[in-house]
């Protein structure tokens, strides 16, 4: 318990330098926050390589998105004594003079086949039918809608039917909607986290130095002149502990874009050097909730002690 007697208010010793918070009413360096600098430092680690995993995963998702739109793919049935290549090859023929269509080509049926094996096993039986596809790349500045494609077909009778990959593309969205909002709850955890993990430092630091306070109340030093020292003591801390938890995540970051285990690997999260310049405020950030959360709960802790004396 931290007992507090108010005599005379006498002014606490300026600073002898404007603008410079003394914390000399503090030790220098205590082994019990060695701890707290471990505590810091892992929760700042984790909030920097989640906020990195989760900016390469929505610029992977990002991509894969932009491949999907640029590409749609349109199953041609054969009619009258036409083969499906013939049909195939007429259908990619008139797609290709459609506005905001760069490229049609029709799939072999060789490469139909190998698209199946994955789904079908490695034996592929000759007599199975394939289907007639034709691969359309579109113009990424203006790309021609579907009923651009399909009015195009219909009108030289050429019966078919267009993917354009639409449900793909909403599953894509979801999971980059899922991963920002697992990051962000990350994020808010991990905030949380140090707060709690300040405010109980910060409790203990008062009732350990119980002794010192009274000193000061005796002496007239207000609440805020204490909470100042506290406030600065675990800003310092925790800025000190955030630099080494970025620079950790900085580190892992780095051995995994030198170190790829695989090209799959590179696809899924594709890191990028800029990535590295979100590490930036995430000490000062911590700083900050430190900072606040010292001053928050000193001022309380106090506030209650002047009611109970």
């Amino acid at each position: 318990m931290i007992r507090v007697l108010r005599r005379k208010k006498i002014k606490p010793p300026k600073e002898s330098i404007p603008g410079i918070v003394r914390a000399d009413l503090l030790p220098a360096e205590d082994t019990r926050e060695v701890s707290l600098h471990f505590v810091i430092a892992v929760l700042c680690f984790i909030a920097c390589l989640s906020a990195i995993v989760a900016m390469a995963s929505d610029r992977a998702a990002q991509g894969w998105a932009r491949d999907l739109r640029a590409e749609v793919t349109v199953q041609v049935r054969p009619s009258g004594l036409e083969t499906g290549a013939m049909a195939a090859a007429k259908a990619a023929e008139i797609l290709g003079g459609v506005k905001g269509v760069e490229e049609a080509a029709a799939l072999e049926p060789e490469r139909a086949r190998e698209l199946i094996k994955p789904w079908l096993g490695d034996v592929v039986l000759d007599d199975l039918p394939v289907p007639n596809l034709v691969e359309v790349r579109l113009d990424k500045d203006s790309p021609a809608t579907a009923i651009d494609i399909m009015s195009a077909l219909t009108a030289r009778d050429i019966d078919a039917s267009l993917d354009d990959h639409s449900t793909w593309l909403k599953d894509i969205e979801q999971a980059a909607l899922i991963i920002r909002l697992i990051s962000f709850a990350i994020f808010t955890i991990v905030a949380v986290a140090t707060g709690a993990v300040v405010s109980f430092a910060t409790r203990a630091g008062l009732t350990t130095r119980s002794d010192i306070i009274e000193i000061l109340s005796l002496c007239g030093a207000s609440d805020g002149f204490i909470a100042q020292r506290f406030q600065y003591r675990f800003m310092s801390l925790a800025v000190t502990s955030g630099v080494m938890g970025a620079a950790a995540a900085g580190l892992v970051t780095v051995i995994i874009k030198l170190i790829s285990p695989s090209q799959s690997f590179a696809l899924a999260l594709p890191f990028s050097w800029l990535d590295l310049l979100i590490l930036i405020p995430c000490p000062l950030l911590v700083a900050l909730i430190s900072a606040t959360t010292a001053r928050m709960v000193t001022l309380r802790l106090l506030g209650g002690a002047h009611e109970k004396a």
